[in-house]
């Protein structure tokens, strides 16, 4: 009884600064353009098959390529914010995310569209450390959990804006359109990153959220050893979980609405929108959960429980028919929606420095961004060769994995 009595006060008086709010929502446009673009070639990937003369493999690649400078550009990442600082890091990423999209805009064959794909993805790589990295620096962490779930939502407003609107600017106007709005909102997401973010001043932290945030722009911080930082056993454990957890689900979101057209009969529209309900109830889920976890004090529970029941669910969305597929993709939001803040909220406090967050960050979008172009392009092959229904199951084993780690993990 007497630990709880402790606690609460010292979490009653740590104070939010009022303008970390505002910042929570510059972020949060910032990491929308990503997600925005990344996601919407499933919508269209029909249209983009027969245009191209693409096989589902290469269908695939369509998303993988997407994630490939987010795996490189990942731990370097940490590096570039701390030479360039947090803002000029998000400026470039939104800015790469502009290019990329107004690229494939542009493009009149399939090389041009991979280019355009392979250089949005380097706003994904760079805007998934700096945006938490952010976080950490306004929020204290005892109240980080739902800002970070707050911002963590991000990725499910921009998938189902993608899918719901990709298919109608499709048929009325070509899959070209898609591509320069998702151009139009990356280029207005830079504008107010610009004009929104700062950085705290000193009387704005209050001396907590400095505990365990990133160093200030313009100081002096202690020298950083990459292989002390890297060498940390449960920040990899959480990286690895972050990967299966982006593997399994962005393998699911890439080839359902295709699958639901083609196997299922529904039309362009209606397979986006039952895909985008798993993102739709995600953007209330991640919040909650971080919201949970930071009430319970435990990380790991919040991620291995959604964890184990994605692990059952991956026997049905390749197998069953009508109302129960969006019944399961209903569940699914519910499921999946904690895991990505509370990963993301449990790496800051594993690292053994304030000065090592940026790479621990860096190491967790490493993987995230592995796994994302790992899954497409594994998930379209196996199609190729076993079927919709066994590619699912081959994802079980993935999940079971994550489970391990986490709980390998020491983490609360």
């Amino acid at each position: 009884m007497s630990q709880p009595a402790v606690v609460k006060p010292q979490m009653a008086a740590i104070k939010t600064p009022a303008y970390a709010w505002v910042v929570l929502f510059a972020v949060y446009l910032a990491t929308l353009a990503a997600p925005l673009n990344q996601m919407k070639v499933p919508p269209v990937m029909s249209i983009l098959i027969k245009t191209f003369g693409l096989d589902y493999g290469s269908a695939g690649m369509l998303m993988s390529i997407f994630s490939i400078m987010g795996f490189v550009l990942a731990i370097p990442a940490g590096f570039i914010m701390g030479r360039f600082g947090i803002k000029a890091t998000g400026l470039i990423a939104v800015g790469a995310t502009v290019i990329g999209a107004g690229i494939g805009a542009l493009s009149n064959d399939a090389n041009l569209l991979f280019a355009g794909r392979f250089v949005e993805g380097i706003g994904m790589g760079l805007i998934m450390v700096a945006a938490p990295s952010a976080i950490s620096l306004w929020f204290p962490a005892e109240k980080r959990g739902l800002p970070m779930g707050l911002w963590a939502s991000s990725v499910g407003v921009g998938s189902i804006a993608a899918l719901n609107l990709a298919p109608a600017l499709a048929q009325a106007h070509s899959w070209r359109a898609v591509w320069w709005v998702g151009t139009g909102l990356a280029a207005l997401a830079f504008v107010l990153f610009a004009l929104l973010f700062r950085l705290p001043r000193q009387n704005e932290l209050g001396g907590s959220a400095s505990q365990t945030s990133a160093p200030e722009e313009g100081g002096k911080p202690a020298p950083v050893s990459l292989t002390k930082a890297m060498g940390n056993f449960s920040l990899w454990m959480i990286a690895i979980t972050f990967g299966c957890f982006n593997l399994t689900v962005m393998a699911w979101n890439t080839f359902y609405p295709d699958f639901l057209e083609t196997q299922r009969n529904f039309s362009p529209a209606y397979a986006s929108f039952v895909t985008s309900l798993l993102m739709m109830i995600a953007i209330f889920s991640g919040p909650a959960g971080g919201y949970i976890s930071d009430r319970i004090g435990s990380r790991k529970s919040v991620i291995i429980v959604p964890f184990i029941v994605l692990t059952v669910l991956f026997f049905l969305p390749f197998n069953i028919t009508g109302w129960t597929i969006p019944a399961l993709m209903i569940l699914a939001g519910v499921v999946v929606g904690p895991v990505a803040p509370v990963c993301l909220a449990a790496v800051p406090e594993v690292m053994k420095s304030p000065q090592t967050i940026g790479i621990g960050l860096g190491v967790a979008a490493f993987c995230q961004n592995l796994g994302m172009f790992i899954g497409p392009a594994l998930f379209g092959q196996l199609v190729e060769v076993t079927g919709f229904a066994m590619a699912g199951y081959l994802m079980v084993p993935i999940c079971i994995a994550a489970i391990i780690c986490t709980w390998l993990a020491k983490i609360r």
